[in-house]
């Protein structure tokens, strides 16, 4: 009798895990919550004049930008890991697209904006707006940028703003924010597992 009430616990036990071992792995296939989604959107020229807004790039990946041809550090370093995820997506680079979107657009416009982002890979389409189209965009990223008066900088003064490298998926749907300084493989591995 005795026996048999062990037998009956351990085998309960057994069944207790079990379920729990289901549950965990259950948990672990249903989808996780995340930020509720959004569309950012922008109307913007490049250099030749065309306007573009993120419809034309439907049905491709978009890597976003937002920055300004004069800044010293971040935005250089940012362009240098979207030049290397280009470039080592091979084949299907041309299944996303690098945007960088300028925050001081009249100076760069000056400056030559594709230029300066040709240097860095000729896949990076530069745009830009009059003020109330770029902060407009700004506003639909939900990023921050401000002018700031530095002595020490060109024209006496720089921008400052939110690094982040934005992934728009092909329906539009923003997908996830790369902290500033995301090695391009961690960016690559990302995109190469959405392709």
């Amino acid at each position: 009798m005795n026996l048999r009430r062990i037998r009956l616990v351990l085998w309960a036990l057994v069944a207790v895990a079990l379920a729990g071992v289901l549950a965990l792995h259950w948990a672990g296939r249903r989808p996780k919550p995340s930020q509720a989604a959004f569309r950012p959107d922008f109307v913007l020229q490049d250099a030749a004049g065309r306007t573009y807004g993120m419809e034309d790039f439907r049905g491709r990946f978009a890597l976003v930008f937002f920055g300004f041809t004069n800044c010293p550090d971040v935005c250089p370093t940012t362009m240098s890991e979207v030049a290397l995820v280009m470039d080592d997506l091979g084949s299907e680079a041309d299944k996303v697209q690098p945007l960088f979107i300028s925050i001081d657009p009249q100076r760069d416009r000056g400056q030559g904006l594709s230029e300066y982002l040709a240097a860095f890979h000729p896949a990076i389409l530069g745009l830009a707006g009059d003020g109330a189209a770029t902060q407009a965009a700004a506003e639909s990223f939900r990023i921050h940028f401000e002018r700031e008066e530095s002595p020490a900088a060109p024209d006496g003064y720089t921008m400052s703003h939110s690094p982040g490298l934005f992934l728009i998926g092909p329906d539009g749907e923003w997908l996830r924010q790369f902290p500033h300084e995301t090695p391009a493989a961690e960016i690559l591995a990302d995109i190469q597992e959405r392709i």
